[in-house]
Parts: structure tokens; sequence; C-alpha cells
């Protein structure tokens, strides 16, 4: 199917990231919100880095101007009925993923297409909040959406070809690069990449190196772009520890659960950048 207008459901940090992503690709889009003041607050997220890009002569103001007017806003689930695709991007709990999607299998097409941004969730799961599963797909953005290229398409084992195709083709069409996977713990990145993390935070205790050291090391001997202990700050480190759990729960990996020092942060409050204290300060 040809997909023109889309849906997002949530307009938090995802969820605003991958509206973005889908009026700059040209598509009318429509943000809901659970009410007026957050539903705001995420078209001001997307007029921010829209206007930032402005300034950096990646877009022109026509460009910007033309993207934000293609976005509207709602506080109703039900203003998403002519979308052809709908993306959820509201909070990593599964009853209440469950209880939007039953809600959307009710209120759309019958042909339009349901995707979940989870990544740590089982698409299988959510699917089987709704009466046609077989057009409930993931796909998975990374923070930051309108930056980072990749996404996770997930087939859950009820998928249809014709909704995986189309949540693959309108990724593509919007300048991302998807990649096919099945719903399995972690999917692809977060599979390799959280337990990996884990292992570099247990590295500071166990063998007494900085947060600093750590960041060089692997900056500078591994050829990642960004040290371990800032993609944690980066990501949020309640935002890993959820998906560490998730992983663990499932897996029964030990290198899967959060380790101590994870949780020691949380509990002060340091959760990243996005509260200016992680592992490091920001300002």
């Amino acid at each position: 199917m040809e997909i023109r207008r889309v849906g997002v459901v949530g307009l938090g940090t995802m969820g605003a990231g991958i509206a973005q992503v889908s009026v700059q690709a040209g598509f009318d889009t429509v943000g809901r919100e659970v009410n007026d003041e957050l539903g705001e607050r995420g078209k001001a997220t997307i007029d921010r880095y829209l206007t930032r890009g402005v300034e950096k002569r990646r877009l022109t103001q026509e460009e910007k101007d033309a993207a934000i007017g293609r976005l509207t806003l709602t506080t109703e689930l039900a203003d998403l009925a002519n979308c052809d695709l709908v993306i959820e991007a509201v909070l990593e709990e599964l009853p209440l993923k469950r209880e939007v999607f039953a809600e959307l299998d009710r209120v759309t097409r019958p042909d339009a297409i349901l995707a979940t941004n989870t990544s740590a969730l089982s698409v299988a799961e959510i699917a089987e909040a709704a009466d046609r599963p077989e057009r409930v797909v993931g796909m998975h953005f990374f923070n930051p959406a309108p930056v980072l290229p990749l996404v996770e398409i997930v087939r859950a084992p009820q998928s249809s070809d014709d909704a995986v195709r189309a949540a693959y083709d309108w990724a593509q069409g919007a300048g991302k690069q998807p990649v096919n996977c099945n719903d399995t713990p972690g999917f692809i990145v977060n599979r390799i990449l959280i337990p990996l993390l884990n292992d570099c935070v247990r590295v500071l205790d166990e063998a007494g190196v900085a947060p600093e050291d750590l960041d060089k090391a692997m900056t500078n001997g591994a050829g990642w772009p960004l040290g371990p202990c800032g993609l944690v700050d980066l990501v949020g480190i309640d935002v890993h520890i959820h998906a560490s759990e998730a992983l663990y729960e499932k897996l029964g990996e030990e290198r899967m659960a959060p380790p101590e020092r994870l949780l020691q942060l949380q509990k002060q409050g340091r959760l990243g950048r996005k509260t200016g204290h992680g592992f490091f300060d920001y300002e």
C-alpha cells in the first residue's frame, strides 16, 4: 500500500523525533498526546530542531516552515482514523501499549499498518491486543531519531508480508536505513549492545578505571565514535536499565542484568544528559 498520512502516538523524546522524520520526508503527520500541553511541547521540540537545521544550513527556512506545517496535533486517537501508518511511541509499559493498540485497531482502517517503537518489549505481546495482529509490526527507531539512520523493522509471528514490506519501504523512503529482524529479545542492536555496555560499566569497578579513561580507551583503541559511559549518558541511564532488565527477564543471562553502578546512579537521579548529570556532568 502507499503510505501518505502518518500518525504518531506520543510526542515525547522518541515520538517527537519520529514525527520530525515524517514531516521532513513530506508526509502529513498527526501527532497525538494525552493533553494539549504535551502536544505543544512536542511540537516545540520539533520546531527547535528544525530551526537549528536552518541555522546550520541543512535546510532552508521555506523547507522548515513546510515541514512544521505538515504536523497537526490531537488528543484523540480517533483522529488517526485516516492514517495509513500509525507509529506508537508511548512509555515502555506493556499494559499501556496494549491499551493503545486495542484502541488503534478499533478506530483505524483495516488496511492501516500499526507499528510500535518498543526497544525492549515483545511485539507479539503488543499485537495480541489487536483483532488484526497481522497488520502490527515493530519499527524501532534510535535516539535521536532524526539523526541516527537505523530503523529495525520487526516481524512478529503474525505480521503479514505486506505490513513488513510497507513499513520497510516507508522507512527507506523517509531517508532511513531499515533492517529486517524477527521478534526476539533485544532485536539486533540491543541484544548485542546492552550486555556489551554492561560489561564496560562493570570494568569501572572491577578494574578500578575512571569513566574518562574507559571512554578514551574505547574511542581510541576500539574505534568507537562515542565512549560507553558517554553513550549510556546519551541514551539515559534509566532507559538503559529498563531495557537491560527486560532482556535479563527474557534471557536470564547475567550479562544482561544492569550493573550496580548504574542502579546507584539512577537512585541519585543522575540519569545522564537529560538531567545534566550521569557518569559525566553536562552544562
